[in-house]
C-alpha cells in the first residue's frame, strides 16, 4: 500500500498525540500549514478526532494511532541480526 502524501500527513497528525493521557489532545490553529489543517479535517471525518481543529482522539483514533505508533517504534528500533 503506498503511502500518499495525504496519508503522511494524516500519519504525522496521529504521531502528535500523547497516548500516556486520554485527557490530553491538540489544537491546531488556523495559522497551521494548508497540509496539517486539510489532514486534521479529513481525521475528523474518518471519525478519529472528535473536533475539526484536532480535540481528541475518539476510540477508533485510540486504537489506530496505538497501532500507528507501535509500528512506528518497531520500523524506528534498531535491526535484528538476521
Amino acid at each position: 500500500m503506498p503511502i500518499s502524501p495525504k496519508l503522511n500527513a494524516e500519519i504525522r497528525v496521529l504521531t502528535l498525540f500523547n497516548l500516556d493521557s486520554a485527557m490530553e489532545g491538540i489544537k491546531v490553529h488556523k495559522s497551521a500549514d494548508a497540509e496539517t489543517l486539510d489532514a486534521i479535517q479529513r481525521l475528523y471525518e474518518k471519525g478519529l478526532l472528535t473536533q475539526q481543529d484536532g480535540g481528541y482522539l475518539t476510540d477508533l483514533g485510540i486504537h489506530c494511532a496505538e497501532h500507528l505508533q507501535t509500528a512506528l517504534r518497531i520500523l524506528n528500533g534498531p535491526v535484528q541480526p538476521s
